[in-house]
């Protein structure tokens, strides 16, 4: 990569789209505070959107998966930080299925944040500030499951991170990155979200990459495939939001896509005050419960995932 290129100064800066900073070189300022990064605001703004409320829940079923599977008692998310909305809860089914959840992130005031999200949940998690992912500071083999969900791209050096992840595992690595072949991605990278690609690192959403790094360091694959794979294209930005930077002005689609009746909240699900939500929400979930191999829904499906045993 090109020395001064603004992926570069983006790191350099402390600061990724959905990271820990920013500069008037990188984008990702949140909608009502230009100068916060977007995390800041879901730390306490719950309001996700439909497409994340979506994505947790496909996720929490493949995590249920996993641990009936494997009795999985103690696990590492590193680093915590990747999917966008609410930071730090993608562990949260992990938690509630009686894992011993350790998290981990670079970034200390965040970190506070998804401490008092967690104690709000009345969840225990060991919460880790942690700079350096090249070394990660835990023994080897300290944990059942040693996993991310697309944060790769945001890091410095996602080789190191997954090499680490295989080296204090003593069972599963789960990686998850965006599809890079699917129809969203590309509307977002050519047409409504140009700006945010040149502040992330894109050879880390290639699967080929990951799975000979992960090979290499020793893990030996017994799934992949994707997940999150609802009708809606992967977009990473509520649809009112779309509609603008598409030039579509509608106020009927607009009010539809905005207000108290356009609210997902899966920490309302989690605390008991939406027992619903996700009936709600799954139903929209027959694309990833659909029969078919998975390389054909990959043209549609928003992540792609792979699992690996360690070779001890």
């Amino acid at each position: 990569m090109a020395s001064g290129s603004r992926y570069e100064r983006c790191l350099e800066s402390g600061f990724s789209r959905w990271s820990d900073g920013d500069t008037a070189d990188c984008p990702g300022r949140s909608h009502d505070h230009m100068n916060d990064p977007v995390w800041k605001k879901y730390l306490t703004d719950w309001n996700e959107g439909l497409g994340v409320v979506y994505e947790r829940f496909v996720l929490n079923d493949y995590l249920d998966q996993l641990v009936d599977r494997y009795q999985i008692q103690t696990v590492l998310e590193a680093p915590l930080y990747g999917m966008a909305g609410v930071s730090g809860i993608n562990s949260v089914r992990l938690a509630e299925r009686g894992c011993a959840v350790t998290l981990i992130d670079t970034v200390a005031e965040r970190l506070k944040g998804v401490k008092k999200i967690w104690a709000r949940l009345e969840l225990p998690a060991t919460f880790l500030y942690h700079r350096n992912f090249e070394r990660l500071p835990f023994p080897d083999n300290s944990f059942d499951l040693a996993w991310e969900w697309a944060g790769l791209w945001h890091l410095p050096n996602a080789e190191a991170l997954l090499k680490e992840l295989a080296r204090v595992s003593r069972q599963l690595v789960f990686v998850a990155m965006p599809n890079n072949i699917q129809i969203g991605y590309l509307l977002r990278k050519y047409v409504i979200d140009r700006d945010f690609f040149p502040t992330v690192d894109e050879r880390w959403v290639q699967m080929g990459r990951i799975k000979k790094t992960l090979n290499a360091a020793g893990v030996e694959f017994i799934d992949e495939g994707v997940l999150d794979v609802p009708p809606w294209p992967d977009t990473v930005m509520p649809a009112a939001e779309v509609l603008k930077r598409l030039g579509i002005k509608s106020q009927k689609l607009n009010a539809q896509f905005t207000g108290e009746q356009w609210r997902w909240n899966t920490m309302a699900y989690y605390l008991g005050e939406q027992p619903e939500l996700r009936d709600k929400v799954m139903k929209y979930a027959w694309l990833d419960h659909a029969p078919i191999p998975w390389q054909l829904k990959s043209i549609w499906a928003h992540h792609r995932y792979v699992l690996g045993l360690v070779r001890l």
